[in-house]
């Protein structure tokens, strides 16, 4: 099996995090953004953008999570809430994937044509660099796992971090080292996804 398929498999929903990794924050940062400047948009529009965070500024981050959800979470539901969310603060740093609405604007400008189908391809081009991050992040012994806790964060979260208002969030990614390993994956039945014709 190729190298790459090999580092497909090796990315998993890695849930139990901690900030003993192995390699420096330098090092996790150019990985962030070659996996996301090497992935693939539509017209090479690179829409995506990445804001990541560390130490203060990921507690900082979780916290906003934290007390977005206290306030629209049950009382007596909470408490597995904020454990979850503490499981995500004891992580090494968060990557958010936000998608440039701007360019995708000029581009329904640009190509009329196109245009119902611009912010179609916007998605495509966040979800292929969101897999690509959690992958490369893989590589190098990072643990991850893939947030959605937009849009009910996204105004405060813009407010605190100095967010262009073009700029809409679309995924968080929170990593850090492995402290447990993934469970194991199941797949359903090839012939029930698959079909081959020559």
């Amino acid at each position: 099996m190729s190298n790459f398929l090999n580092s497909i498999k090796a990315r998993r929903t890695i849930y139990a995090i901690g900030k003993n990794v192995s390699v420096d924050q330098a090092t996790i940062e150019e990985t962030i953004r070659e996996a996301v400047k090497q992935s693939p948009s539509s017209f090479n529009s690179q829409t995506s953008r990445v804001v990541t965070l560390y130490g203060a500024s990921h507690t900082n981050f979780w916290n906003i999570v934290r007390e977005t959800l206290r306030k629209i979470v049950p009382a007596e539901a909470f408490e597995s809430t904020n454990a979850k969310i503490d499981s995500f603060a004891a992580g090494f740093g968060t990557a958010l994937f936000y998608e440039d609405q701007d360019v995708v604007k000029g581009l329904q400008e640009q190509f009329a044509l196109y245009a119902d189908n611009f912010p179609v391809w916007s998605e495509h081009s966040s979800a292929i660099a969101q897999f690509a991050t959690w992958t490369a992040l893989a590589e190098i012994g990072i643990g991850a796992s893939l947030q959605h806790y937009n849009p009910i964060i996204d105004e405060e979260v813009a407010e605190t971090f100095a967010i262009p208002a073009n700029w809409k969030l679309r995924a968080q990614l929170v990593f850090g080292s492995v402290e447990a390993p993934a469970g194991e994956k199941t797949y359903m039945d090839d012939a029930a996804r698959f079909k081959t014709f020559n």
